[in-house]
């Protein structure tokens, strides 16, 4: 689904200011933070394991293919231990809490260590999801498959940018025009909740999905 016009005619007057209704359903929650926290150890456990393992194997003669195949099995070793040390060593920026929220306000991202923002409806033009179907990463006989998620912000008038200067960093961010990107990592479950939330709250704005194929690399 390609996304629709994502900003209207400037209109001086425009938003309108409005509260929220009076009997608002209850916000929905996406807990990055938590969710970020858990994949990393899951991961870097997986590539501790597989690190060590490779390593002991080149130690003790346990590969093939002579000497040289076992300063393959110790390289490809030691750059899988550092892939599981590395959340240990960001732990910091990993665990930190960041939770985005939507409700009868609008759109916010709870990040009180980092750059916290929040956009009432009545702000945005359109909100869509765009989504890489798999990215793939290939090391050894190793591969990884994952979705990556990003939420897609478009403004309903010109002055949003000078209102909005803490959203800066996702102004066009990406591939994304005349909008802003929220990476929300590499997890397809979020997709869903965002849709709920859009129709629950606005659907008009709602935009969609946007698929924008495939990415292959090692990041």
């Amino acid at each position: 689904m390609m996304y629709g016009p994502q900003q209207p005619p400037f209109n001086p007057s425009y938003p309108p200011r409005q509260p929220p209704p009076a009997f608002a359903p209850p916000p929905v929650v996406i807990d990055v933070g938590r969710d970020a926290k858990v994949k990393a150890l899951i991961g870097g456990s997986v590539a501790g394991a597989i690190g060590l393992i490779s390593i002991f194997s080149a130690f003790t003669g346990q590969t093939t293919g002579g000497s040289g195949s076992a300063v393959v099995v110790l390289i490809l070793g030691l750059v899988f231990l550092l892939i599981g040390l590395l959340p240990i060593i960001a732990w910091r920026k990993i665990s930190r809490p960041r939770r985005l929220v939507f409700d009868g306000f609008g759109v916010r991202w709870d990040d009180p260590q980092g750059r916290p923002w929040a956009v009432p409806w009545n702000e945005l033009s359109g909100v869509g999801i765009s989504r890489t179907q798999q990215r793939r990463v290939k090391l050894a006989d190793y591969l990884i498959r994952r979705t990556m998620v990003r939420l897609d912000l478009f403004p309903a008038d010109h002055g949003f940018r000078a209102r909005h200067p803490d959203m800066e960093p996702l102004w066009e961010f990406h591939t994304v025009k005349n909008g802003y990107r929220l990476p929300l990592g590499s997890n397809p479950k979020y997709i869903p909740v965002i849709e709920h939330a859009m129709r629950q709250y606005r659907p008009a704005v709602y935009l969609g999905i946007r698929d924008e194929g495939f990415m292959v690399g090692l990041v």
